[in-house]
Order: C-alpha cells, then sequence, then structure tokens
C-alpha cells in the first residue's frame, strides 16, 4: 500500500520507497508461489517414478508383498516388504524414544538454566554434531557401541528378561535392534535439540515474568509457560528426526545384521531396515531386484509421508499454544 505524504505545493505524492516495495511484491510472490509448486511438482515425479519402476517387480512376484518374511529377487522371484517395514519403524521409534527426552532437556539447559558464556558455545556444538557424516557413526557404532553394549544387553536378558523386549535366547548383545537404535538416537538428537532450543527462546517472556513474579520455581515457570508453547515445536522436531531416523541408510546398514525376522526382542541379532537393505543389494541386484528394492523405497516413502501427515495432525490441534502471547 503506498504511503501519501504532502509535496512543496501541498498536494499528496507517493514515496519512493513505498512504490519501490509495491514493485518488488508481485516478483516475490509469484517466485514464492513457483518454489511452492515446484516442490509439489518434485514430490509428484518422486511418486511417480518409484510406482512405474516397482510395477514390473511387483507383477513379477510369487509372494505376498506386504506379510512374506522372505527377500529374494534375484533368485525365486519372492520377496516381501513385512520384516524390513517392521525393522525401520520399529528401530525409529525406538531411537525417538531415546533422543527426544534428552534432546529437549539439552534444549532447555541451553535456553533457561545455562549461563550465556556456557549457551552459545554448547548450542554451536549441538549444531555441528548434526553435520557429522552418517558413516563415521556407523562405524563408531560398530567399532566401539556394539562391544560396549553386550554386558547391559546381558545384564538387562538376565534380570529383566520377562519383559518382550528384553527377552531372547542364545547369542544375546552385538549388532542388535538396540545398537542401530542407540546409534540412530545420537544422530537425530541434534535436530530435536536445535529446533526445540530455537521454539523454546521464542516463548512470550511476559509469560515467563508473570509465572515468576507470582512466585513459581524456574521449573514450575517451564512447565506452565513455556512447555505448552513449544509443544507443537517439539512434536514437529521429533518428527523430523523420526523421519532421518527412518531415512538413514549407512549407519544402520553397517550396525544391522541384515536379518529378515519380525521379533520385538531387541538384545538378540535381528534386524534390518528398508533403507540399509536397498543399500546392500541394490549393486548386486538384477532388474526384478532393482524393481524390488525401488518398491521397498516406495513403501518408505509412503510411511515417511504418513507420518508427517500426522505429526502436523496433531500440530494443528494445539494451535492455540502458539498462539499465546499474541
Amino acid at each position: 500500500m503506498a504511503t501519501n505524504v504532502r509535496t512543496r505545493d501541498g498536494g499528496p505524492a507517493t514515496s519512493r520507497s513505498a512504490s519501490r516495495r509495491s514493485r518488488g511484491e508481485a516478483p516475490f510472490r509469484y517466485l514464492s508461489t513457483a518454489a511452492g509448486v515446484a516442490l509439489l511438482a518434485i514430490m509428484a515425479a518422486i511418486a511417480v517414478f518409484l510406482i512405474s519402476e516397482a510395477i514390473p517387480a511387483l507383477q513379477a512376484n510369487k509372494a505376498n508383498f506386504f506379510t512374506e518374511l522372505t527377500w529374494e529377487p534375484n533368485s525365486s522371484r519372492e520377496f516381501g516388504i513385512a520384516a524390513l517395514a517392521f525393522g525401520t519403524v520399529l528401530s525409529s521409534l525406538l531411537a525417538l524414544v531415546i533422543a527426544t527426552p534428552i534432546a529437549v532437556g539439552v534444549a532447555l539447559f541451553i535456553s533457561h538454566y545455562a549461563p550465556r558464556r556456557l549457551a552459545a558455545p554448547l548450542g554451536y556444538l549441538i549444531d555441528l554434531l548434526a553435520a557429522v557424516p552418517s558413516v563415521v557413526y556407523g562405524l563408531w557404532g560398530v567399532a566401539f557401541l556394539v562391544p560396549l553394549l553386550r554386558t547391559p544387553s546381558q545384564w538387562l536378558n538376565e534380570n529383566l528378561g520377562w519383559f518382550p523386549l528384553f527377552a531372547g535366547e542364545g547369542i544375546i548383545g552385538g549388532k542388535t535392534m538396540i545398537a542401530g537404535a542407540v546409534v540412530l538416537a545420537i544422530m537425530i538428537l541434534p535436530i530435536i535439540a536445535a529446533i526445540s532450543r530455537e521454539v523454546f527462546l521464542q516463548a512470550p517472556k511476559m509469560n515467563e515474568e508473570a509465572a515468576l513474579a507470582l512466585g513459581a520455581t524456574r521449573w514450575e515457570m517451564i512447565r506452565m509457560a513455556v512447555l505448552p508453547f513449544g509443544r507443537p515445536g517439539v512434536i514437529s522436531a521429533a518428527m523430523l528426526g523420526l523421519g532421518r531416523a527412518m531415512g538413514e541408510t549407512i549407519a544402520v546398514a553397517l550396525i544391522f545384521p541384515a536379518t529378515f525376522d519380525i521379533t520385538f526382542q531387541i538384545l538378540t541379532p535381528h534386524a534390518n531396515s528398508i533403507a540399509a537393505n536397498i543399500a546392500n543389494g541394490f549393486g548386486e541386484a538384477n532388474d526384478i531386484g532393482r524393481g524390488a528394492l525401488i518398491a521397498s523405497g516406495l513403501v518408505l516413502f509412503i510411511i515417511t509421508l504418513l507420518v508427517n501427515m500426522a505429526a502436523r495432525f496433531v500440530i494443528n490441534r494445539r494451535k492455540e499454544y502458539a498462539r499465546a502471547g499474541a
């Protein structure tokens, strides 16, 4: 909207800055619209590619794609996604359960507890952890974490074996689901912590000061004024971390033993994922095998899309907290 000023003769005139802003608004709007349309087009192109490449393999498959526990498309043309999808979802959820409380605690410490001299370097360190290549995490997990978790895994199996997650017989420890989940948790922790930190820093200061003025302790102030406001942001951060965990390839390919079993026994060497299976099998696959791997990638694409849609639904139901203090 143009701004009216008075000329020397007393008549209205349009300021140059307002006119310049009005000329730049239309191109920016068109560029923003084009960016949004391009994003939708890219998503649609990816979906079309996955479907078109997966159809021949699915037509050649003799087994049930969703329930079969074998994966041999190169030989018998029998393959299924059940075990891979189960391992993907279970490892990602375990990683999310491990990482989210720690990440939220780190974010609260940086935003509301740590002195400024410590908060800034710690925030930079958290951001740098997100830039570490996944292969480094995988090598660290194989060389250091897997041997380290063997003794705790055996203790959990002996003392808490009545619980399904810690049950199992035979080999306990080694390259297990819990080892992969811990590595994934370390990988997604910086993402969740960094986003949660920024959300907590945006909490209305008036609400925080009002709670403190009424006699609340610092933790009570955080519980009443900061956490409700930041809950949608924390959910968004957790879903971004979950998406990263589901799509992680190299780290889990180095740790998971590449078995095709559906079991909740996370302390035994029975684990695999869609991304790890694609990384391990794509180079040696024939045409049908590559189509089967692409079909599994399509399933991972759909799972990730459903997770993001569910997260958006939860966030939209809590918009009143995002508008707090407005």
